[in-house]
């Protein structure tokens, strides 16, 4: 394990260190930079619009990706694999070219508006672009296979005859999945969440060319601080900030459940 080990400190662990030591050292030693999270409240709302846009999209990543790891469980063998491909096939396609199809999609003279206004459906074009709205929907559709990968992969591993058997015992088929499948897929469930709100948290491609500046997240946020307004010290604090809020979320989650367990089953 010795050159893994070193590939690691070499690479990780002492950039990692250097952007924690540049946050209390520039431009000079101490926790000036930490206090402006009190101070700065442009800063405290990227925080929370980051924190929010990563929840909801999140819980709305868990829903879609549950339906369809659900979805391509129950199917038949040959649909299985087309439906399989099809979600590896989003994955493999780059977060940046995804993020381009997206803007042709939502800006004001692009496809959904251009289509509701030929049916009538809408007499001006709708305000789809440069807000929250698109990027949740950059958001969650870059997530999706991160978040189906490890449901179906939990599916995958219920044996179908304890819902037949639920079934046979009188319950209706609602009844069944709440009871008995839904329970058994929580560790599916909690992993994907875990690994989609991780990732959404250091998001940037999306946010940037979705948003338009306009619903900043915490990866542009450093961006504009370090190549923008050269400000490393205010970039390094806030980029120390999301690995501490990262390392301390998954030493609660490992309190509640074991990861190992959890990303094992996902």
């Amino acid at each position: 394990m010795l050159p893994a080990l070193l590939a690691m400190a070499a690479f990780y662990f002492y950039p990692v260190s250097r952007v924690l030591w540049m946050s209390v050292t520039i431009p000079e030693p101490g926790l000036d930079n930490f206090d402006l999270l009190r101070k700065s409240h442009s800063i405290n709302r990227m925080l929370l619009t980051t924190l929010r846009i990563s929840l909801i999209s999140t819980a709305l990543t868990l829903i879609l990706g549950y339906i369809v790891a659900y979805v391509i469980t129950h199917a038949e063998d040959h649909r299985k694999r087309l439906l399989f491909m099809a979600v590896l096939a989003s994955l493999w396609i780059s977060v940046l070219v995804r993020a381009f199809a997206w803007f042709t999609l939502l800006r004001s003279d692009g496809l959904i508006n251009q289509m509701l206004m030929r049916l009538g459906v809408i007499d001006a074009p709708l305000p789809m672009m440069w807000n929250e709205f698109s990027v949740l929907v950059g958001i969650v559709h870059a997530m999706l296979p991160l978040a189906i990968l490890p449901l179906y992969s939990c599916m995958q591993s219920i044996d179908p005859r304890l819902i037949a058997a639920a079934r046979g015992l009188g319950a209706s088929r609602l009844r069944a999945f709440w009871q008995v499948f839904f329970p058994l897929t929580l560790p599916g469930v909690f992993g994907a969440s875990i690994l989609v709100f991780i990732y959404a948290l250091g998001f940037y491609v999306t946010p940037a060319l979705l948003g338009g500046g306009r619903k900043m997240m915490i990866a542009e946020y450093i961006k504009v601080q370090i190549l923008e307004v050269v400000n490393w010290g205010a970039g390094s604090m806030l980029a120390s900030l999301l690995l501490i809020f990262i390392i301390v979320t998954l030493a609660i989650v490992s309190r509640i459940v074991d990861l190992r367990k959890l990303f094992g089953a996902a």
